[in-house]
């Protein structure tokens, strides 16, 4: 099988967190961009995700919320507007 070289640009701090993220998978940078060419040039799809990477921060933040309800400091769902209302004036 013949290669090719194929150059990209891009800023240092991208290539840095890519290749940080394809090390934690074990690989290297240049066999996961390959793995994602042959991916394209196979399916003719290209793929975006959107899904949030649950960052330690966010962690934080859903442990706090699921203690909130786990205590009972949020509010049950209302049933009427008029429930929600008599809510608020507790």
């Amino acid at each position: 099988m013949s290669t090719a070289v194929i150059s990209v640009r891009t800023d240092q701090a991208t290539k840095q967190k890519a290749a940080g993220v394809a090390k934690r998978f074990g690989i290297p940078l240049s066999t996961l961009i390959n793995a994602y060419l042959h991916e394209l040039a196979e399916s003719g799809q290209i793929h975006f995700s959107s899904a949030e990477v649950m960052t330690p921060k966010l962690e934080k933040l859903v442990a706090e919320v699921e203690a909130e309800i786990a205590s009972g400091q949020v509010s049950a769902p209302f049933d009427s507007v008029e429930d929600f209302l008599a809510d608020l004036k507790k």
